[in-house]
């Protein structure tokens, strides 16, 4: 008999790369019965679950007994919680929302809850850097988890490369050339890019292959860490286009961001540098685990050669 793998944003980024990833294993389909949470069943993308077979839920995080319905019988778990500045919602939601669901999972008796976690970056940087709310709630809700004996994998997901083109960072000039602006070194900042469209599915297919393994550990998600530096060179020699790294003062660097997320933005950035993302944390750990299963991280030049067409 299958067992039941619930996957909270079903219809997003991470939620959407580990169904597909679970489906596309030879043998995990045979595993697991998947249902997928979202917020609104009736949306063209939770619809296209639906077509595939997939069992299709809605449920309120701000509702247990509506979080109640959608963990019963759940074996596995997978929880990513969005940010309160995604959202817009009040400070503070996006760890309640986390909670919330921690605490149903316990009451469902969730024997593998995987949760898309972050450090907490006011303590790894011992207050220096106290504004990276996106960071710290993720660890808070995992502090929870742990407080509750829930037996539980973190998986913490590196930069994402996606940021480069969704948030145009990297800008175009009018000579055709490409710059990268950052409030960091260029050779002192290490950035642990990650691909969360296609890499998260990956390292949870790892994780629930190796699950006595991986029981309380942390995985840290990324394919290397990349300078400044050699983000540009690797764009460069992809896809042929001249680029520069251009380092900006704080001030500056605030000026470009919206100010509502401006210093939770800026002090994300400079994490990169001291005392780093992961705050020091090895991504052997996580190559190795994908590496048993015959995966591996996409890196940033395999990243950059399928988005080409982006730079022309």
């Amino acid at each position: 008999m299958s067992k039941l793998l619930t996957v909270f944003g079903g219809t997003g980024t991470q939620g959407g790369s580990v169904i597909r990833a679970v489906l596309a294993d030879a043998a995990l389909p045979k595993t697991f019965k998947i249902r997928a949470v979202t917020r609104d069943v009736s949306k063209p993308p939770a619809q296209l679950l639906a077509q595939q077979g997939i069992e299709v839920v809605a449920a309120d995080m701000n509702s247990q007994p509506s979080l109640a319905n959608a963990l019963k019988g759940t074996h596995t778990l997978f929880l990513v919680t969005l940010p309160d500045f995604v959202t817009g919602a009040a400070p503070g939601t996006e760890f309640e929302q986390g909670k919330n669901v921690a605490e149903a999972a316990k009451d469902a008796g969730v024997q593998h809850l995987v949760f898309s976690s972050l450090i907490n970056v006011t303590d790894a940087s011992n207050g220096r850097l106290p504004h990276v709310a996106h960071f710290d709630r993720k660890a808070d809700i995992e502090k929870h988890i742990r407080s509750l004996g829930i037996p539980a994998t973190f998986i913490q997901p590196g930069y994402y490369m996606t940021n480069f083109t969704n948030l145009q960072l990297l800008r175009k000039g009018d000579d055709g050339s490409y710059t990268l602006a950052g409030p960091t070194s260029a050779t002192k900042a290490q950035l642990p890019l990650f691909f969360p469209e296609s890499d998260m599915g990956k390292y949870f297919v790892a994780v629930v292959k190796n699950r006595s393994k991986v029981l309380g550990k942390q995985v840290h998600a990324a394919a290397d860490y990349y300078t400044p530096t050699r983000i540009m060179a690797e764009f460069q020699e992809v896809t042929a286009k001249k680029g520069q790294y251009v380092q900006l003062d704080q001030d500056v660097y605030l000026g470009f961001l919206p100010p509502p997320i401006a210093q939770e933005i800026l002090e994300n950035e400079l994490l990169c540098e001291d005392p780093g993302f992961f705050a020091g944390g090895s991504l052997t750990e996580g190559h190795e685990l994908l590496a048993e299963v015959g995966l591996a991280p996409t890196t940033w030049k395999d990243f950059l050669s399928g988005k080409k067409d982006l730079f022309v």
